[in-house]
């Protein structure tokens, strides 16, 4: 029962929940379910919606919320809160909501605290240890209050006189274990709807009958079978202040519940809501008062413990029913038929039910008793066959909103012309299984058509013109492309939301002269050149993208992924092919002329040349020739003009002793071969390579080879391995430009000079000796011979 008695609560005060969530989503506090024993101390004063449910909080002290000045909405229900403090909100000035539901507290007359919360809007006292309803004098003060919730076990006269001038949009009494009640207790109530959680005992005749005079909407839960009051009621009143009755989880037999429809219609009741029924008993055959005043009729949720019946029954009863709107809901019906005489019925909801396309088709015949339908709903439902439904609804000719969203529809090419009455201005078929094919099946005169969440991919070649249709919703299907309107020339409202739009094109404008709003959010736009255009669409056409920025961004390339479209930028140049050629190539162009003339200058291509020899001869030295390692100790590189002084000087003095083994063109080149292959073999047998320095060793070509050949020999082994011997003085303005690698190896590494004191001699040989001494290998191979070789 509790829970029933909280679903009644929830639906009386939806709104009013629904509009306080809205103002607090910003600064919030959650703290239920935290086994508080009081309230924490330490609060944000920003809080404006506080949440201490559902923990163990015994009272509410002065110093509690005195932090809390912006505080508006304050849940303390499902605690064992039973004393709160006179002074405990008086810092929350501001509080509209508070619920004080589940807890403790004991007397109405002593609720002190209600002083301090005079911009209370919202009061939920149910479900507490109040044994009489009589409210004490600090409730007069509440002048803003609009839903109020309390619960006692006896109801006296005077008990709400101290709310009698306050005007209440909603009025909960949880009056379920109600032992007394006074006649004429609710009187002092003025509340546009009461809700009441009846007791099933003798006291809720007369709460009921006060009820029913005193509000406009009344909502009645828990009645059971077995206490028929609220028929009695009726019957002895059948003309009661009541224009809006719910009864919301109620327990009947069918004859109980067919007996008081009937009476609910002959009565000034103008609409009948039923809520979470359940009938129990045999059902049979019931004759529906030809009598009626009732407007709507609904019914939502109905449980039958009894399924050995004829279903007829309960249809017919139903069908029948004279009343301008109709509404089944939840109840599990599998068919409904066609009324048996021209029925009144202007609104049909059929929500969430087991129809399929054969409704109201009963003995091979359509039904025609239906005329005055104007709108249909069929939302959650078994219809499969669309073509079959449309001959089931040919005859409505007042129908205008049809509603088949959320079924299993199928339609294909081949299932012939559709036979929809020409009423229908607004069709939706969302979320069901249809393709592009459904196009061919549509009524002539819609004006707005839902077709999201289906599987259409494109739109049909031949498209039937839908000149009235003002809009289309195609959001959630396959489309990779904006469909043009050549079949819809006065659309006005395009939805294309949650498709497979990578790069809309703007083909669909042209076709499109009255279009007005879009909406292409949620697509995976790929923000390339092809996207520039549509990107900038409010700015050149009179289209307004809805929920624009924020729902359109990037997908592709990675680079782009989550940027707005508002913020997409590429330049022109790099989508325009011309100038992107042009500022390519005119850059390459500008290196590579720049390229060479700083070659032809700096002499690479002499450099060029020299590697492309040096490639030559390691390769036909590799082929000809299997290196041994290092036979010398260096290599001594000079011109020719110098040649007296190595012959006479350098090389005795190295080879005395014959420690060091020397390397020297004259005597150790190989007949045979090529200069640059003597030269490259030479290099690699030797440790080291000794260039004797002069003015004619920077104009001899073949020592600049030796000497380039020297550095890449080095850069190979990765040790140093060329010493420089500076046999006169060398300035460096004689050495040409094409020796750059001398004059570095000058400027950052030690060089010797040949000194002229013949004192010094002994000195400058040991440093030689020393810089060239390594333990080499075995004597090289005794096969070389002299060559003399001329200066270049």
């Amino acid at each position: 029962m509790k829970s029933m008695v909280l679903i009644l609560w929830t639906m009386c005060v939806s709104t009013v929940h629904n509009t306080f969530a809205l103002e607090m989503q910003t600064i919030n506090k959650d703290l239920s379910f935290q086994n508080l024993t009081s309230v924490p101390k330490g609060l944000s004063s920003s809080i404006e919606s506080l949440d201490l449910s559902h923990n163990r909080i015994e009272r509410l002290n002065n110093d509690d919320f005195s932090a809390l000045f912006n505080l508006k909405f304050l849940n303390m229900s499902w605690n064992i809160i039973e004393v709160i403090n006179p002074d405990a909100f008086k810092p929350t000035s501001k509080l509209e909501y508070l619920d004080l539901s589940h807890n403790k507290l004991q007397n109405l007359l002593e609720q002190e605290y209600l002083l301090s919360t005079p911009k209370l809007l919202f009061l939920d006292l149910t479900f507490n240890n109040f044994s009489v309803m009589t409210l004490g004098h600090m409730f007069h003060s509440l002048k803003n209050l609009q839903n109020l919730g309390l619960s006692a076990e006896v109801l006296k006269s005077k008990d709400f006189q101290n709310i009698i001038d306050i005007p209440l949009q909603n009025m909960f009494l949880q009056l379920e274990n109600l032992t007394t009640y006074e006649d004429g207790s609710l009187r002092n109530i003025q509340s546009k709807k009461l809700g009441i959680v009846v007791s099933n005992r003798d006291t809720d005749k007369a709460l009921i009958a006060d009820a029913l005079s005193i509000c406009n909407t009344v909502d009645l839960a828990g009645i059971n079978s077995s206490q028929t009051y609220l028929s009695r009621v009726l019957r002895q009143r059948p003309s009661i202040k009541t224009s809006h009755l719910y009864l919301t989880n109620i327990v009947m037999s069918w004859p109980e519940a067919t007996d008081l429809i009937n009476i609910v219609l002959q009565s000034s009741i103008k609409e009948l809501y039923l809520c979470r029924v359940t009938l129990v008993g045999q059902i049979s055959s019931a004759k529906l008062s030809p009598v009626s005043h009732l407007r709507s009729f609904s019914v939502r949720g109905v449980t039958i413990t009894n399924f050995f019946f004829f279903q007829g029954d309960i249809y017919s009863f139903l069908i029948d029913m004279k009343v301008e709107r109709l509404t089944l809901t939840e109840t599990s019906l599998i068919q409904m038929t066609c009324p048996n005489a021209p029925s009144p019925i202007q609104f049909m909801d059929f929500t969430d039910n087991a129809f399929t396309e054969n409704i109201f088709y009963t003995g091979g015949t359509e039904c025609v008793e239906l005329q005055k339908l104007q709108t249909l709903i069929l939302r959650e439902n078994r219809v499969q066959n669309l073509k079959d439904l449309s001959k089931r609804l040919q005859n409505m000719i007042s129908l205008q909103h049809l509603d088949i969203s959320l079924n299993s529809l199928v339609y294909s090419d081949g299932s012939g012309n559709c036979n929809w009455p020409s009423s229908i201005v607004h069709l939706n078929l969302s979320t069901n299984t249809l393709g592009k094919s459904v196009f061919s099946c549509l009524p002539m005169n819609i004006e707005t058509l839902d077709l999201s969440n289906n599987r259409i991919d494109a739109l049909p070649n031949k498209l039937f013109h839908l000149d009235m249709l003002r809009l289309l919703d195609l959001s959630s299907n396959q489309l990779l492309e904006i469909p043009s309107c050549h079949g819809f020339p006065n659309l006005e409202v395009f939805l294309l939301r949650e498709n497979a739009l990578y790069t809309p094109s703007m083909l669909f404008v042209a076709s499109c002269p009255r279009l007005r709003e879009m909406d292409v959010g949620g697509n995976p736009f790929m923000c390339t050149c092809p996207l520039r255009e549509f990107a900038a669409l409010q700015q050149h056409y009179p289209i307004k993208l809805l929920h624009w920025p924020p729902a359109y961004s990037c997908r592709y390339p990675e680079y782009w992924r989550g940027k707005l479209l508002r913020d997409f930028r590429l330049p022109a140049i790099s989508c325009n092919g011309g100038f992107l050629a042009a500022a390519i190539l005119c850059p390459i162009v500008t290196v590579a002329v720049a390229t060479f003339v700083l070659c032809k200058r700096l002499d690479v291509p002499w450099y060029l040349k020299m590697s492309c020899q040096w490639m030559r001869a390691k390769r036909r030295v590799r082929r000809q020739e299997d290196l041994e390692g290092v036979h010398f100790h260096a290599f001594v590189s000079y011109s020719q003009h110098d040649a007296d002084w190595v012959k006479d000087h350098l090389l005795p003095g190295l080879e005395e002793g014959g420690t060091l083994r020397i390397c020297q063109h004259e005597r150790n080149f190989v007949p045979g071969k090529t200069i640059v292959e003597n030269i490259v073999q030479s290099v690699e047998r030797s440790y080291r390579c000794v260039f004797v320095l002069s003015s004619h060793f920077v104009r001899s070509g073949w020592c600049h080879y030796e000497l380039y050949f020297a550095q890449h020999q080095r850069l190979s082994r990765g040790y140093d391995s060329v010493i420089l011997i500076l046999r006169e003085p060398l300035p460096q303005y004689l050495i040409p430009s094409k020796f750059y690698q001398l004059k570095a190896m000058m400027a950052q590494r030690t060089y010797l000079e040949w000194p002229q004191d013949p004192n010094k001699h002994k000195l400058f040989w040991a440093h030689l000796r020393a810089a060239l001494n390594a333990p080499l290998p075995v004597t090289p191979n005794q096969d070389w011979e002299p060559q003399r070789l001329g200066d270049l």
